[in-house]
This record gives C-alpha cells, sequence and structure tokens, in this order.
C-alpha cells in the first residue's frame, strides 16, 4: 500500500466514513478511491484534493510533517526535559532507560 493510499484509509476510517461515502462526495468512483487507497492506482494532484476535500482536510495538512500529539504526560516529561542542562538531560536519559529495563 502506498503512503498516499495508507494515509487516506487511515484518515477516512478515523472520521468514520465508508469509502462509498467518501467516493460519493469526492464525485469519484468507489472503486477509484479503492485502488488509490490499496496502492494499486496513484492519484493526480486533483483527484486527491477532491478525496481530501471530502475528508475535511486541506493539502497542506495532509502533507505536514507535524506529528501527531503527545499525550499529556509525555508532554509534560518533554517540556521539563527542555529546561535541563545537557548534563541532567543526559542523567535523565540513563535514568529513563533503567527504568525501562524493569
Amino acid at each position: 500500500m502506498s503512503k498516499i493510499g495508507y494515509r487516506l484509509r487511515d484518515l477516512r476510517l478515523q472520521k468514520k466514513l465508508t469509502m462509498k461515502e467518501v467516493a460519493e462526495i469526492a464525485g469519484i468512483a468507489q472503486s477509484s478511491l479503492s485502488y488509490i487507497e490499496n496502492g494499486n492506482n496513484s492519484p493526480s494532484i486533483e483527484t486527491l484534493e477532491t478525496i481530501l476535500m471530502a475528508l475535511g482536510i486541506t493539502m497542506g495538512e495532509f502533507f505536514s510533517e507535524e506529528k501527531p500529539e503527545l499525550e499529556p504526560e509525555l508532554r509534560r516529561l518533554l517540556d521539563t526535559a527542555k529546561k535541563l542542562t545537557p548534563e541532567q538531560r543526559e542523567l535523565a536519559q540513563r535514568l529513563l532507560e533503567a527504568l525501562g529495563k524493569d
């Protein structure tokens, strides 16, 4: 499966939409969407844009390099780690690695 197809399928499932629903909204054949999601066909820019519009996201959001939001606990750990000196970060990393081995 192509990366684009995988991401489209993932977005569609997150939004709890069927292939038929997305295809109808996008104005494409359900079989075309199936081929794209399964990596058997690469969509044109125009087709990709209509599918993304049907999913309610922009091309920029789709191709954004942003990582998914971290869990609150991990976000707090990261925020705290940013305030540490390099030596403190090294110590914290070793401590976390030791805790993770248990």
